[in-house]
């Protein structure tokens, strides 16, 4: 028998002292039964995917997810994109990814050039291009069950590994690039995070540890969702050199590290180190986890006090992710109440229609600035990216469909609408920034940056929200409206999902059952459907509660054949900036519409004229007979998700300077109120009305009420109430 490598004695030495984390590398040899799984015991319903055991439901959860195995994803726009992804990820070497890693181990690139953009040879961030790569390309066979995808991150996991064995013979050595401690995988010399550690900045040094954290992400991936023992043993090999540079710092010099604009950002380390520690059970990962805590922000946010006003959105979103994992691994409350508190400070106080943080560039604006902030360079694809994570893991531990609501406006608007509608084998063709200022245009590409890593990821998973079970198995969340399947064994159950969204303003879709057994049913009800939620079982319409933004719960003994048929017709509405109220985004349903125009200033929009007593938008807001297509005040409007390079305004600026009522005018001057709502905005916000005398009745309390602040004379006021008791409006 030849001598082990040395990194796999390493691995085999710390095994063996540590009994869960053996259990849940080789369930079967050391015989333990299969763990409690978030949604699948190690199994898969597309065959031939070889997956790890899931780690334990965390006794936090009353929510958990399914398996990407578990779920099939139908035709539709999300399909489409996932597609272009895959096929980049397909095509692209990975002989390029792993360049600059075998280049810092000293080992034959195989005359592979790095991708460009961040990773090249002398970048500060090389490397975390790869760990997105990998990430991607696990969850690509998780999804798909192609074993090209396993094929290729298995090919990867091999060269790491040789690169970390390659590093770890330097160690004692009086090599320069020899790392402190044997574990250590970058791209690059373990300078960087000496550096960090004497308060270095951006750009002399550049996240290190978000760049560590990619890596370890896209190991973990690879043995979570592409089943390799390989990439375990070698992202605990990075855990024990994170603890052994991290556990023995005092906790003044680890916060004033984190407070370091970019130099000090570390993604979601916590994270990896919380998901070790469930893995093996070992107390050095969980404190290297807790390393990261980010004193200021934490306390603050348990505080709910809200400091993010000038702050760097993607370096904080991730740490509030961090703080979940923690709190599962140790029950201590705080750590959830600061990451509930975080997104409740985000949500919706600092978010475009789109789903986009508000703010300049990639910082965090003030709390309810949303108008102020609109300009070229803002809404960062990677906070999205981040906000779901964090959305879907608060779900998790309170079933709130809040954050359900907001995962859906953020899916259907700013991520359909970062990829663009072409493919590429040699660039991913994704957003960066998302822009919502006036004749705006996404541009497409970022092969080598963050927001080009995330997008592959976000892209390779869509399925992995659309449906949650409660930790009992008892009851079914529809969350997402996709064309889909679900395989769910355990209850002897396929569901499947039938559907043209968000294509198709009928909002229909049909759920299938195939299987049996009692299951309370839990749909979804659009925070949009203002025209209704209706369900029907077996063509019986139910008398259900649907409350937008709520859920709809059918209890029953389900049979084979059952078919429950779901209607949410999408209505034009308008969102308002909370910060001035007179600029305005247009969305159909949960999808955004942008005005295609190249001209740089605010489209002024006069809209009430044409309101009927229904305050249905589409008599202002006229369909041209394109799919999803409208006009108005000559101006044509369009889904965001069509991503192209045309020039577009998401956002534009009510013009209503005289109150009317159809065609029936005043002379009165629509000036703003104190709340900065027009005396238009107050009367119609108060509508739909039955008839006329709604109208009048509404007119005639907004008018008195303005009279009493002195805001309109007597005068005034009766000829308002007039003018709407003669104005002639369509129901």
């Amino acid at each position: 028998m030849s001598e082990l490598p040395r990194r796999d004695l390493l691995r085999l030495t710390a095994l063996a002292t540590s009994i869960p984390a053996f259990q849940a590398m080789f369930p079967a040899a050391a015989g333990a039964a299969t763990p409690t799984t978030a949604g699948t015991a190690g199994t898969s319903s597309k065959a031939g995917v070889t997956q790890a055991p899931a780690l334990a439901t965390p006794s936090s959860w009353v929510v958990k997810p399914f398996d990407n195995t578990r779920v099939t994803l139908g035709p539709s726009l999300f399909t489409d994109n996932r597609d272009r992804v895959l096929n980049f990820l397909h095509t692209y070497p990975a002989d390029r990814m792993l360049a600059v890693f075998r280049t810092n181990a000293g080992l034959d690139t195989h005359g592979a050039q790095p991708p460009g953009g961040w990773e090249t040879t002398d970048g500060n961030l090389r490397g975390h291009y790869a760990g997105h790569f990998l990430s991607a390309l696990s969850l690509a066979y998780a999804g798909t069950g192609e074993r090209a995808y396993k094929e290729k991150a298995d090919y990867m996991v091999t060269a790491l590994g040789e690169c970390q064995d390659a590093l770890a013979a330097l160690v004692g050595t009086d090599d320069p690039g020899a790392p402190s401690h044997a574990g250590y995988l970058a791209a690059y010399p373990e300078t960087q995070f000496i550096l960090l550690e004497q308060y270095a900045t951006y750009p002399k040094i550049w996240a290190p540890w978000y760049t560590c954290h990619m890596i370890m992400r896209g190991l973990l991936d690879a043995y979570q969702h592409a089943g390799s023992e390989q990439a375990l043993g070698i992202v605990l090999g990075m855990g024990d050199w994170a603890y052994s540079r991290l556990g023995h710092l005092p906790r003044t010099q680890l916060d004033r590290m984190w407070k370091i604009y970019i130099a000090g950002e570390y993604n979601a380390m916590p994270v990896v180190m919380a998901d070790l520690y469930a893995l093996t059970g070992e107390e050095k990962y969980l404190t290297t986890a807790q390393c990261f805590d980010n004193t200021y922000l934490l306390e603050a946010a348990v505080a709910n006090q809200d400091t993010l006003d000038g702050e760097h959105a993607n370096q904080h979103i991730p740490q509030y992710q961090g703080y979940l994992e923690i709190y599962e691994q140790t029950g201590d409350r705080k750590y959830f109440t600061a990451a509930e508190n975080f997104w409740n400070m985000v949500v919706p106080h600092r978010t475009y229609v789109d789903g986009g943080m508000a703010g300049s560039g990639e910082m965090f604006g003030a709390r309810d600035v949303i108008a102020a902030t609109i300009e070229q360079t803002n809404a960062e694809t990677c906070c999205v990216y981040n906000m779901l994570k964090l959305s879907r893991s608060l779900f998790f531990h309170t079933a709130d469909p809040k954050y359900m609501q907001y995962y859906e406006r953020t899916l259907y608007g700013q991520i359909l609408a970062s990829r663009q509608n072409t493919s590429s084998d040699t660039d991913p063709l994704l957003t960066y920034f998302v822009p919502v200022n006036p004749g705006a245009q996404r541009e497409y590409g970022n092969l080598g940056t963050c927001c080009g890593g995330t997008g592959l990821e976000t892209h390779a998973k869509f399925q992995d929200s659309v449906y949650f079970s409660s930790t009992d198995g008892s009851t079914l969340y529809v969350n997402l409206y996709l064309p889909s399947t679900l395989n769910w064994p355990e209850r002897g159950l396929t569901i499947t999902q039938s559907t043209h969204y968000p294509t198709d303003p009928a909002g229909t879709s049909t759920l299938t059952v195939t299987g049996g057994g009692h299951l309370d049913l839990r749909l979804r009800v659009p925070y949009w459907a203002e025209r209704g939620f209706t369900v029907r079982v077996n063509g019986v319409r139910q008398r259900v509660d649907a409350t937008p933004g709520g859920y709809v719960s059918l209890k029953r003994t389900w049979r084979t054949g059952d078919r429950v048929e779901i209607a949410a017709p999408f209505t034009l509405r308008i969102e308002r900036a909370l910060d001035d109220p007179a600029t305005q985004a247009i969305a159909y349903g949960p999808v955004p519409l942008v005005i295609r125009s190249s001209a740089t200033e605010y489209q002024n929009l006069t809209l009430y004229r044409d309101y009927p007593l229904s305050r249905d938008l589409s008599r202002a807001i006229r369909p041209t007979g394109e799919p999803m297509t409208f006009t108005t005040n000559g101006l044509t409007l369009v889904p965001f998700y069509i991503s192209d390079t045309d020039h577009y305004h998401m956002y534009f600026k009510r013009a209503e300077p005289e109150i009317v009522f159809g065609d029936t005018a005043t002379g009165i001057e629509n000036r703003p109120g104190t709340d900065r709502l027009t005396f238009l905005d107050e009367v119609w916000d108060r509508g739909p009305f039955r008839n006329r005398g709604g109208l009048v009745q509404a007119v005639t309390r907004v008018a008195d009420e303005r009279a009493a602040r002195g805001e309109l004379t007597a005068r005034q006021r009766n000829t308002l109430i007039k003018a709407a008791a003669r104005a002639h409006l369509p129901s």
